[in-house]
């Protein structure tokens, strides 16, 4: 391992509780060096605006980060156990390449800002395609209850069937929830969006830092301005990234579970492609809808980030080690999050609905909402009516579920779906 940065001369390091100490922050870190990298080049320029490194400087150290950057890309550098953490990686490699000019980099800044930017930069960039992601899947919803407006389908409450429903009506609700996400991920990012870089330790620093420059160079709308609030804001600022992700995520869970029984024997509403299940290994017999339980079962890993962040947390102001093991669960969590909602479009997509077993799944008990409905709208009170059709049941086998969904228009319901609405909705969050 390269000398640590903080090494004192005449203190001997102990291998083994470096290695704990260090935990897996470099093998982590792997994930935020391009983003260190990008934050380590506005403050080289930060640095020069203020004329403590000239531009000549200043030129050969952007050069040597945009080198390192694309030898890490390429996978001609890697990020290993030569190094403590990515940090220290930057900070080696500049000054084999540079010498003595590579030791300016981190003047007026500290690793705590470093890795507060870097993982601002990292969130930013999750939550955008978390955001697209979900407008993905909205839009794909949205063809898809076009399509399907006039299929009927039971309506459940308590897994029993309540009243006629459509494919149409469910797809929407889809489309409306990951809208609802999408609008989430992007107000999430907003509200993360704030520069860190320059706070240094958490009480600034002895030079007048051009941190607006930093903050135009990074693409950040704003500064966070009070240094022990930006180390303060370590680990609550994950917490919320995380659960942007952890509500699109609820809502896979449950469509997965929607899917887990229609696809069942029993129900046969729903065709699985082949590619999205897998064999048996002891049953010929088989198809398991694996892929469809492990996205039901994808969100408790981000709830756990999420609560793991919230347990470690309990701490005064300023930074302390602890807040090291913030990475683990917020990169865990991100990725799960990122791996699910790159799938799920698809399998959104290739859906086949048997439309003979839901039909025959339509009951005429199932018409009895819509008949106290008409005799209230006739005048009855709804209770009488209510009451009226408990003796009517007979009556109601001879409705078509057809009937049923035209008659529904109230909005959002089947026979008004308001697409278009969900449409314009959508479009406005495109921006």
């Amino acid at each position: 391992m390269a000398d640590f940065l903080w090494k004192k001369t005449d203190v001997p390091v102990d291998e083994k509780i470096m290695a704990f100490m260090a935990g897996q922050d470099v093998v982590l870190d792997r994930q935020l060096f391009v983003y260190d990298l990008q934050a380590s080049a506005a403050h080289v320029k930060g640095l020069e605006s203020i004329e403590i490194l000239s531009p000549e400087e200043a030129g050969k150290l952007l050069g040597a980060l945009t080198d390192l950057e694309d030898k890490f890309i390429s996978g001609a550098f890697t990020l290993d156990d030569r190094f403590e953490d990515g940090h220290s990686a930057i900070e080696s490699y500049l000054i084999e390449q540079l010498g003595e000019l590579g030791k300016r980099v981190h003047t007026g800044r500290s690793r705590n800002d470093q890795v507060l930017v870097a993982t601002r930069l990292l969130l930013r960039h999750r939550l955008e395609e978390l955001q697209e992601q979900c407008l993905a899947t909205a839009r794909l919803c949205i063809e898809r209850a076009r399509a399907t407006a006039n299929i009927p389908m039971p309506g459940y409450t308590h897994l029993q069937r309540a009243v006629v429903s459509s494919v149409g009506m469910w797809f929407a609700a889809v489309a409306e929830s990951f809208i609802d996400n999408a609008q989430l991920a992007r107000d999430t990012r907003n509200w993360i969006n704030a520069n860190p870089l320059g706070t240094a330790a958490g009480f600034g620093v002895n030079l007048p830092l051009d941190r607006e420059l930093t903050t135009r160079e990074l693409g950040f709308s704003r500064m966070q301005v009070n240094p022990i609030y930006a180390q303060n804001s370590r680990g609550k600022f994950e917490i919320q990234g995380l659960s942007a992700f952890a509500q699109a995520l609820q809502d896979v869970r449950r469509f997965a579970w929607d899917i887990s029984l229609f696809s069942t024997s029993e129900f046969n509403f729903v065709k699985l492609p082949d590619r999205f299940t897998t064999g048996s290994s002891i049953m010929p017999n088989k198809r398991n809808p694996d892929l469809v339980e492990l996205l039901r079962g994808a969100y408790p890993c981000v709830e756990a980030a999420i609560i793991e962040l919230q347990s470690l947390l309990s701490l005064s102001s300023g930074y302390h080690r602890d807040l090291q093991n913030t990475k683990p669960p917020l990169l865990r969590g991100l990725e799960q999050g990122r791996a699910v909602m790159d799938i799920f479009p698809d399998l959104v997509g290739s859906l086949e609905f048997n439309e003979q077993a839901l039909e025959n799944a339509i009951e005429p008990a199932m018409h009895a909402t819509d008949r106290a409905m008409e005799l209230a709208a006739a005048g009855l009170p709804f209770r009488d009516a209510y009451r009226t059709v408990m003796n009517e049941m007979p009556e109601l086998a001879g409705r078509e579920a057809s009937q049923s969904l035209d008659a529904r228009v109230s909005p959002g319901a089947c026979a008004n779906l308001m697409l278009d609405e969900l449409s314009r909705r959508l479009e406005q969050l495109q921006d």
